[in-house]
């Protein structure tokens, strides 16, 4: 079993309270738009990290994170992009890989619009758990817990980290 902490767009702001609310995560997924290095490095120092480098960010963000991610965390498929989409509206390049190699789990970030949803014809769960930073449209800054154990994703949690500053 994996506790996850899931969260993206944090546009070179990390919210003190994030560490708190991933206290228990044994893991920390970034969906892109780190902002810097330092968030990533901050967020690694705290506990393992998985990303994917974002539109804005930089060559120190990019070296060291991809632009797509792909992995098996307990028996979940995961595939994690910044820019995605979501069902049925997903982007054209990221509906051709999902339907020729599928996940059950597909993170993406970017709109800072926060969604989880499942898609029955692709049967894949996609998160988008909206920004946690303070650049954007976004009204309130949000994060997501879950947990995999498994083959089940369960207990999905959304965090609410206040208003946009």
């Amino acid at each position: 079993m994996k506790r996850i902490g899931l969260l993206s767009d944090t546009h070179h702001f990390l919210d003190e309270s994030v560490f708190r609310h991933f206290e228990s995560c044994d893991e920390i997924w970034h969906a892109g738009d780190f902002g810097s290095a330092e968030v990533a490095a901050r967020l690694q120092a705290f506990r393992p990290l998985r990303g994917v480098f974002g539109n804005i960010d930089g060559g120190d963000v990019r070296g060291s994170y991809p632009e797509k991610l792909r992995w098996t965390c307990e028996e979940v498929r995961v595939f994690m992009t910044h820019i995605g989409g979501y069902p049925p509206k997903y982007n054209p390049a990221v509906k051709k890989e999902l339907s020729a190699d599928p996940a059950q789990l597909f993170i993406c970030g970017h709109s800072h619009i926060l969604k989880i949803m499942y898609d029955e014809r692709l049967q894949c769960l996609h998160i988008n758990p909206g920004a946690a930073g303070n650049q954007g449209w976004h009204k309130v800054r949000t994060l997501v817990r879950l947990v995999i154990d498994g083959s089940a994703m369960r207990d999905c949690e959304v965090i609410e980290l206040g208003k946009r500053g």
